[in-house]
């Protein structure tokens, strides 16, 4: 049976986080600690132990979020922080203490888009089938995968990785939990805790808080990967293709389409929109000025803000 890891090299990435879901300060941390680069292992050193104040496991956590965040990677042999983690962290950034919603929807992306660091979370955005669902139906869905494509994963560390998934995206249940705070990314709405038995749902629909460019840049980045040898793509694949737009952001095709007619203005021609005898597609004219649309998000002055 066909899966959306078919064509994907990769093995499955179901730990690294320790069990700690994503906290809010932890990107901020991870980008000032790599500033001028450091050694790979700097975050397993007591030294870093100590300037965190947390232990070994959390440390390591810290790192494995800020990867996968896009925030720091491995330049030259030593973790820096990455051209978008300058950007936005710094402390001369767009963003250095994530109070604009539109940076967690730029670090949901970064999470949900690809499978390489989040093989979960990118299964359950662009994979699991139906809006209602549980955590062992993650586990369950990914153990076959696991065994279809000889993946080595154990039982526990998937249910471990399913558990740290709806953490990081579900708002806290009253009874509370060891992490304080809500987590970073339920600000987002995108999943829902609905009824009693641990059961779940995605919440499908316009997405009134995520800005045009923030799904422009998107659909750029996921144009790269999957058709940059092609100049067309279809409304349909900007919907439903594993890492489209449509998907990771759980937009519902009437609500992306309507973004999308405005995509001429909003990218400055680099790319179009086209409906003819009933084909709706977008056209790529140019290069899109990515850091251009960038500084647009936090510019605009009615930026929505998050709680934080």
């Amino acid at each position: 049976m066909a899966t959306i890891f078919d064509n994907w090299p990769g093995t499955g990435q179901f730990a690294g986080h320790e069990t700690f879901p994503l906290r809010l300060l932890w990107l901020k941390k991870a980008h000032d600690f790599t500033v001028d680069g450091v050694p790979i292992s700097a975050f397993k050193d007591e030294k870093a132990i100590i300037r965190f104040g947390v232990g070994k496991n959390m440390a390591a956590s810290m790192r494995y979020w800020a990867t996968a965040a896009g925030i720091i990677d491995v330049d030259d042999k030593l973790l820096k922080p990455t051209e978008f983690g300058s950007l936005l962290l710094s402390n001369e950034g767009y963003d250095p203490f994530l109070e604009n919603i539109s940076s967690l929807w730029l670090i949901h992306w970064n999470l949900a888009s690809t499978p390489d660091l989040t093989t979960t979370t990118y299964f359950a955005f662009n994979s699991l089938l139906g809006n209602e669902f549980r955590a062992q139906d993650i586990v369950e869905a990914l153990t076959d995968t696991a065994a279809q494509h000889e993946w080595r994963a154990a039982p526990k560390t998937l249910v471990n990785d399913a558990n740290v998934f709806l953490r990081n995206y579900s708002a806290r249940d009253a009874s509370g939990s060891e992490d304080a705070g809500e987590p970073l990314l339920a600000e987002l709405n995108l999943i829902r805790h609905t009824q009693p038995g641990g059961w779940y749902q995605f919440s499908v629909g316009p997405k009134p808080t995520l800005d045009d460019d923030v799904l422009v840049l998107a659909l750029d980045e996921f144009w790269g990967r999957s058709n940059k040898n092609s100049s067309v793509m279809t409304a349909e694949q900007m919907s439903y293709s594993p890492g489209a737009p449509g998907r990771v952001f759980k937009l519902d095709e009437d609500s992306l389409v309507r973004r999308l007619t405005e995509i001429e203005a909003l990218t400055d021609g680099a790319y179009i929109w086209v409906d003819t005898a009933g084909l709706r597609q977008i056209q790529k004219q140019n290069q899109l000025d990515r850091k251009r649309v960038l500084e647009r998000i936090y510019s605009a002055p009615n930026s929505q803000m998050n709680a934080a």
